[in-house]
């Protein structure tokens, strides 16, 4: 692709703008804005991944059993982009375009624990050329050279400060590798709290840097196992007590009740770093030049559709919490746009946000014009595809897959034709399969003709997956899963 001019502020216009913003500040607080501007040096972006948290899942979006104030309040301080999908929703292919900008069958990672290797530049890498520092803290799951390995600097794909492990889900005894050391630390306790500490003290001492910063924190949780935050979280939910999703059919239920209160244990868990977090940049006096995300991989079934975990073309597997608060020198508004957004558009997003070129081979779309207000919210609808399953979904059980997500509908195909069809605004639960049906035929064909000038524009000719794993040789189990040792 041609690369293309950032639609976003220069640094200039930046300081600049804040400036601006600075002048119009109330008296009491103009010499303390005043001084920040005079540090301003573009916005540092803070970009806080979880690990399977569906977007249904919080208070803001109105689930009715968890308790998430910081992220309630965040959401009113944000966009909210209500249509979020994971176009592929397992955990590496999330994080591979999300590192590259580009869909899984470009970049290559379309099954868990392969090894990217990007053909041009990742996200880190723009940030770093554009004179950011970039640390990542918490899980990689790009490596493929082992859950438990060291994993040199050359394949971390321009992050400077590193704290991480490729990927565990033991979050009470989870190790990382800092720095360029090859011996294995220990977290304390709950990682995903001391991975918080190790953040917060990165943006402290980065606060008064010349140089701007970009930090991934990555969460394990509340990826399963469900049962294992600290006690004083899941003394807060009784399994009996909780509301269920009413496509959650009986025979779940018991089961769904069960893990959702170890869920939304580690979610309030998760909610609290998350307000710690915001309370270190406010008190860093770092809030008006950052960029703050939250997000997640991908969604957990938990039980709705009679079904677990993700890869799944669901709304509970494809659909993902996306909160972002920017700098009032953007001129980014906080409210909910409920135009669909995918993984490779978060890339050139916040690149465009940031006022960095977006590099050649990116695959995405910029939405920071959407984000500032210059473009209408036009996108038609976001591209869904499992391209290979594989491990819970593993062929026979599950299948290969394309679709489209748009604002109102859901439509997949399979190798085989049309698959579902859901109007998601009068079915918000997706219990009625509308394919087929005869009164829908004229809806089908236009949602079918969507998706097949998605699938032309990234390349993809919708093959089944051992087509793929053949041409690429990857090596896999009878379950078509990559074996990942240790």
């Amino acid at each position: 692709m041609v690369e293309r001019e950032t639609t976003g502020l220069s640094r200039r216009q930046f300081i600049r703008a804040a400036g601006i913003v600075a002048a119009a500040a109330a008296p009491g607080v103009l010499q303390a804005a005043q001084d920040r501007v005079a540090k301003a040096k573009g916005p540092n972006v803070v970009f806080v991944l979880v690990d399977q948290w569906r977007k249904q899942a919080a208070g803001y979006a109105g689930d009715p059993n968890v308790q998430t104030p910081h992220l309630d309040k965040l959401a009113v301080e944000s966009v909210n982009f209500s249509n979020a999908v994971s176009g592929c929703p397992v955990c590496c292919p999330y994080r591979a375009s999300l590192m590259t900008g580009q869909y899984p069958l470009t970049h290559g990672v379309f099954l868990n624990d392969l090894c990217l290797e990007p053909k041009g530049m990742t996200l880190a890498q723009a940030y770093a050329q554009a004179g950011y520092d970039t640390a990542y803290i918490g899980k990689w799951h790009l490596d493929g050279h082992g859950r438990a390995s060291y994993i040199p600097p050359r394949r971390r794909h321009g992050f400077d400060y590193w704290k991480a492990l490729e990927c565990t889900h033991n979050y009470n005894r989870s190790f990382y590798f800092a720095a360029d050391s090859k011996t294995r630390l220990t977290w304390s306790g709950y990682d995903a709290r001391a991975q918080t500490d190790d953040a917060r003290d990165y943006i402290r001492t980065h606060a008064s840097s010349n140089k701007p910063f970009f930090i991934v924190l990555s969460f394990g949780p509340p990826h399963n196992p469900y049962q294992t935050a600290p006690a004083k979280y899941r003394k807060m939910y009784d399994g009996a007590r909780i509301k269920l999703r009413d496509n959650v059919p009986p025979r779940f239920q018991r089961g769904a009740r069960r893990d959702l209160a170890g869920y939304y244990a580690h979610i309030s868990a998760l909610d609290v770093c998350v307000g710690d977090l915001l309370a270190t940049i406010k008190q860093a006096g770092l809030a008006e030049n950052t960029i703050f995300v939250f997000t997640s991989d991908h969604g957990d079934m938990l039980g709705s559709q009679g079904m677990t975990r993700k890869q799944k073309p669901w709304d509970e597997s494809i659909m993902v919490p996306f909160l972002l608060r920017c700098p009032p020198a953007l001129g980014v508004k906080a409210r909910v746009i409920d135009m669909p957004i995918n993984t490779p558009d978060i890339m050139p997003t916040l690149l465009g946000l940031s006022g960095i070129k977006v590099p050649r081979g990116v695959q995405g779309a910029d939405y920071s014009p959407v984000l500032t207000g210059r473009v209408e919210p036009s996108n038609d609808a976001a591209l869904i595809t499992c391209p290979s399953p594989f491990g819970e979904w593993y062929r026979g059980k599950g299948r290969e897959y394309r679709g489209v997500r748009t604002r109102r509908y859901t439509y997949v195909r399979d190798l085989k034709g049309p698959w579902l069809l859901y109007d998601n605004r009068t079915d918000p639960h997706q219990l009625k399969n509308l394919a087929g049906k005869p009164e829908y035929a004229d809806l089908q064909k236009r949602l079918d003709r969507m998706l097949g000038d998605k699938l032309k524009k990234t390349g993809d000719e919708f093959l089944p997956g051992t087509k793929y794993i053949q041409e690429r040789g990857y090596k896999v189990s009878a379950r078509g899963t990559v074996p990942y040792g240790d």
